[in-house]
């Protein structure tokens, strides 16, 4: 990390408002993410509230009012937000076994929720006597809690236990990850493809059709969007190579920056350049 005659290379303590701005860029899609993320709650809430007759627990369409709500918090909101653990600036010095306790514990308090949304709609079913599982909403549903069931499995034996070895957590890691934006896109497709089956369902009388756009269609369609805004950027963050947290030994640019804040010091590693730009 040093230049010549053990002074520190301009390069990497230089443009300290370059480093302000690369740290302002991320906590600017936190504020973002986590905005979207309350508002996909928020939105779902109102719209069983107030179109749909609200909540219980009695085999009736409010305990069904469930369903929607606890999927999306648990299955897009929740899951995306213990995806990013890892792409915090904080996670990338000292320690990481307590970011790997929070990443678990908050992928399973998501798989706790979307547990207790299958059995809100599965009592629904059986209280009415209607079939489970014929939909491609309830497909992609079940696919994608069996898939994170899965994940979650693998994540706990394999990374967060000490028994498995640097090479098979190697090995393993691209796929955990490439697993993990997979579930949530197929969680984003169900909450979909849920919102336009329930509009269907609903909606199909002569003064008020699904194709009129009445309120509840309209607000219950912008929800979606929301969902669809929330996951693009969820993706989008995982996607972005410089704030993934750091490998031993390795440091991008904009890592780098992250690290030599005001005050900070710098990560204790050697420093690789990359190909990277104010407009990455």
């Amino acid at each position: 990390m040093k230049g010549k005659g053990g002074a520190f290379s301009p390069r990497l303590f230089g443009g300290g408002l370059w480093s302000m701005m690369a740290m302002g860029q991320f906590y600017l899609f936190s504020l973002v993410l986590g905005t979207l993320g309350s508002l996909c709650v928020l939105f779902t809430v109102y719209w069983v509230q107030h179109w749909r007759g609200g909540f219980g627990w009695d085999g009736t369409n409010l305990m069904f009012n469930w369903h929607p709500v606890l999927m999306v918090t648990g299955m897009v909101v929740l899951y995306g937000a213990a995806s990013l653990v890892y792409r915090l600036p904080q996670s990338w010095v000292g320690p990481k076994l307590p970011w790997k306790l929070l990443h678990a514990v908050l992928h399973l308090v998501a798989f706790i929720l979307a547990v207790l949304g299958l059995v809100a709609v599965f009592n629904f079913h059986y209280h009415n006597r209607i079939s489970n599982l014929y939909s491609l909403h309830s497909w992609l549903g079940i696919t994608a809690v069996a898939l994170f069931a899965c994940q979650w499995l693998l994540g706990f034996t394999i990374f967060l236990l000490p028994w498995a070895s640097l090479s098979l957590r190697s090995l393993l890691k691209p796929i955990h990850v490439f697993s993990g934006a997979i579930i949530l896109s197929l969680s984003m497709a169900s909450v979909l493809s849920g919102i336009n089956e329930k509009l269907f369902f609903s909606l199909k009388n002569a003064t008020a059709p699904y194709s009129s756009l009445p309120p509840e269609a309209c607000f219950a369609n912008i929800t979606g969007m929301l969902v669809v805004a929330f996951v693009g950027i969820v993706l989008y963050i995982l996607l972005v190579s410089s704030w993934k947290r750091p490998e031993p030994g390795v440091l991008t640019d904009r890592q780098l920056r992250f690290q030599l804040g005001p005050g900070s010091r710098p990560y204790p590693v050697a420093y690789m350049p990359v190909a990277s730009g104010p407009s990455q």
